[in-house]
Formats: C-alpha cells, sequence, structure tokens
C-alpha cells in the first residue's frame, strides 16, 4: 500500500510550467502540479502518515526553504521520492533474503499501551522520538492504573496489585480477583492465574522498573522498545478480557 500511495502523490505532483499566454513573455519560477490540488491535499494527508514513519524526521531533513516561491508540494514530493524508494528497495530485500517473516506492529498492541507510548513522542509517532524508556515507562503505567480502575482499587500498584488480582485465593470484601477463565479446581485454572501473575511481575520488575528508575542507562533500540511495548500488551489484553470476581 505504501509504495502505490508514494507512486500516486508523485504523479498528481508531477510538476511542469505553464505556457505563457499568446503575444506574453513572464519570467517566474513558479511551478504548476499536473493534478487537481484537492486531490493533491487528499492524498497527502494520507501520504504524510506514510512519511511519519517511513522517514520520521522528513519535515527537518528535506529542504523547504524554495517551496513558497517554486511550488507548495516540493518538499512532499522529494519526501515521498525518498519514501518511494526505500519501500521498493525494502521489498526488494525481502524478496531476495526470501524474508516474509510477520513483523511487530506497535499500532496493532492494545490501546492502554500505544496510546501511552505514542504520547511521549511531539508529534504523534514512536519511531524516531528518542524516548523509548520514557515511552515503555507509560505503557506501564497506563496498564497498571487500567487494572486498579477495573478492580476497584487504589490502595497497590504494579507488582502487588497484580499479585493480589491474579491470587488462587477466593475473592475478599476488599479484594476482589481477576479470572481469564472459570475456575472449576482443574489444575488449567491455576497455571494460567499463576503464570498471569508471574508474567504481570516480571513486566514490572524486570522492565518498568529499571526503565523509570536508571537514570544512567543507555537508551533502548526501538525494537527491544516494541518488545518490552508488545509484552505489556498482552498483558493489557489479559486484564482487559477478564471478569472481575467479588466475595
Amino acid at each position: 500500500m505504501g509504495p502505490q500511495r508514494a507512486a500516486h502523490f508523485l504523479d498528481l505532483t508531477a510538476l511542469y510550467r505553464k505556457p505563457d499566454p499568446p503575444g506574453i513573455v513572464t519570467f517566474t519560477s513558479r511551478l504548476s502540479n499536473r493534478g487537481p490540488e484537492a486531490d493533491i491535499v487528499a492524498s497527502a494527508h494520507v501520504v504524510e502518515q506514510i512519511l511519519d514513519r517511513v522517514l520520521p524526521r522528513w519535515r527537518t531533513e528535506v529542504d523547504d526553504s524554495e517551496n513558497a516561491e517554486v511550488n507548495r508540494w516540493i518538499q512532499h514530493r522529494e519526501a515521498a521520492q525518498r519514501a518511494d524508494a526505500a519501500l521498493l528497495r525494502d521489498v526488494e530485500v525481502r524478496s531476495r533474503l526470501g524474508d516474509d517473516a510477520p513483523q511487530l506492529s506497535a499500532g496493532s498492541m492494545h490501546p492502554w499501551v500505544w496510546d501511552g507510548a505514542r504520547a511521549l513522542s511531539g508529534s504523534g509517532h514512536f519511531r524516531g522520538s528518542g524516548h523509548f524508556r520514557e515511552a515503555v515507562t507509560a505503557a506501564a503505567r497506563k496498564v497498571n492504573a487500567e487494572a486498579q480502575n477495573k478492580i476497584g482499587r487504589r490502595d497497590v500498584g504494579e507488582t502487588k496489585l497484580f499479585q493480589r488480582a491474579f491470587s488462587l485465593e477466593a475473592p475478599k470484601p476488599d479484594q476482589p480477583r481477576l479470572r481469564l477463565m472459570e475456575d472449576d479446581g482443574g489444575d488449567t485454572f491455576r497455571s494460567v492465574h499463576r503464570g498471569a501473575m508471574a508474567f504481570a511481575e516480571g513486566c514490572y520488575a524486570a522492565i518498568r522498573n529499571p526503565n523509570s528508575h536508571e537514570d544512567g542507562l543507555p537508551e533502548l533500540p526501538e525494537h527491544e522498545a516494541l518488545e518490552q511495548l508488545a509484552a505489556f500488551s498482552l498483558l493489557a489484553r489479559w486484564v482487559h478480557a477478564a471478569t472481575v470476581v467479588t466475595a
């Protein structure tokens, strides 16, 4: 979809110089676009989203100093040409290497996680934000807050919250439980909830705590941050789907 959208935008914004009226010679550097302005504006809305993903810093890295005088879409055109080449090259590399494995998409993560993470970027886009540890921490906080809201508890949080929420003990008047399946007294029920409890503890002890408390740690690589967000996304889905059981 990306290459086709970029190519369509490039067709619409193809530049040409309008011929002078008969008997009149004009001296101007301004160029016109082949496509209707309304179509260009509509296409640009989609193309900008592609550019923000493929070339996160295109607005500052692609020179637009002459745009106003020559054509308002020059910066977009150059960025679209770069993105088009990058997308086509990526497709070619995948084809040659036989690498058609599925890729992790941040946008497909649970909204509690993705909305919290991308808010750390001023542009609203995760890629190129340079705040990956902060993004993971924000996502962890959001999952914690939503879990607290779901079971109506503000007195505990994070590790202790999930230890008590997924506890195998029966609920008490002030301690509701989260249940991922009906308690039939079987091994699967116990295994699922012990696993969810341990998984949540690992997320907060091994991911959230170091990210939020160790100022000296280097910034996370983007792929590692996505993996950490995926862990919290899974936890978020469990919490979201769970049934609240009260005494």
